[in-house]
């Protein structure tokens, strides 16, 4: 038996996920939702699915998920139309930009019987699956600091999406605040951000930062360190490192192919992959499978609400450092 999706967003995003819905033996992309209908159009064709209206889908009961992928000030409300419609959620990153309004959602997550994943899908990189069981395995003993190099390539985002994102640390960070908690497994209690605006002056003009370090401590004193960029020149830069009382475990950034030129002038490789639908592509078809089987009732959601709560509360800490430029206080 295959679960009926209904994907709403049509979208870069949403083209990967349809992909992912439409190679799944377990699942078939039944419908798409989203005003530009020429989008829609062509990614429904590309996939065998039907454009739908929104009431469409709630109407359907042969509709067993909705997978968000689209804008975020949208996030919150098709979240509790599904639920409240008896479908289970798959949403992208962040639910809303406002912790209250994450807090009406988390309601409406804890009255329904279905199920919402937050799509955090770094979680699902083949590296970093590894590194946490090696870390549950005790492979490096008890861990002592985290590190989460986030950069985006030059140029990845255009300023009109960074005008409506909210802000840096909510956007882009917030991943790697996610990333940080997963590895970490014990939740940070103070945050302290140092950040600044260098690589493009219309990031500037919109009251937004480019670079920023944020360095987490948890109530027994262990460390994350988050470095983030608006511009890597060479690529897609994506590493994390785990330190441990017994050694390190790392991930490394992907190559765009794995051909090394040796010669009397040096060593050349190929640079890392572009961005993120390239450098995740595996991460999003794991997260999918994953999905798939919290569908069938074998594994809870890696990634809750609650997940994605506590990472924006890990943003909010983070501003507020950079206003009293002070380390200060994470109110879970």
């Amino acid at each position: 038996m295959a679960f009926d999706i209904a994907l709403f967003g049509a979208g870069r995003i949403g083209a990967v996920h349809a992909r992912n819905i439409a190679e799944h033996g377990e699942s078939n992309l039944k419908f798409i939702v989203d005003p530009a209908s020429a989008s829609a159009d062509t990614l429904a064709a590309r996939f065998g699915a039907t454009v739908a209206s929104e009431d469409e889908i709630w109407a359907d009961p042969e509709v067993d998920a909705i997978l968000v992928g689209t804008a975020t000030a949208s996030h919150a409300e098709l979240i509790e139309k599904g639920l409240r419609a008896g479908k289970a959620v798959f949403c992208e990153k962040p639910i809303d930009l406002s912790m209250k309004r994450v807090d009406e959602v988390m309601s409406v997550v804890k009255a329904s019987a279905r199920p919402l994943f937050l799509a955090f899908n770094r979680r699902f990189d083949p590296g970093i699956l590894e590194m946490k069981r090696r870390i549950g395995d005790g492979e490096i003993g008890a861990l002592e600091l985290v590190t989460v190099i986030s950069k985006d390539p030059a140029g990845g985002l255009p300023i009109e999406y960074l005008k409506t994102s909210g802000g840096m640390f909510r956007d882009m960070t917030i991943h790697d605040f996610d990333m940080a908690r997963y590895i970490m497994g014990e939740e940070f209690v103070s945050a302290q951000a140092t950040a600044s605006s260098l690589t493009d002056p219309a990031i500037k003009e919109i009251g937004d930062i480019d670079t920023a370090t944020v360095s987490m401590q948890t109530a027994s004193g262990r460390i994350a360190v988050i470095i983030n960029s608006r511009r890597a020149s060479y690529g897609y830069d994506q590493r994390v490192e785990a330190h441990g009382a017994l050694g390190m475990l790392r991930t490394e950034n992907v190559p765009q192919h794995l051909l090394v030129q040796e010669g009397a002038e040096g060593v050349r490789r190929a640079k890392s992959q572009f961005f993120f639908v390239e450098r995740y592509a595996q991460s999003y078809a794991n997260e999918w499978a994953h999905f798939v089987r919290v569908l069938k009732g074998e594994e809870a959601p890696s990634a809750s609400g609650d997940d994605g709560r506590k990472a924006l509360a890990l943003a909010e800490a983070a501003y507020r450092s950079l206003e009293t430029r002070q380390r200060v206080s994470v109110a879970m």
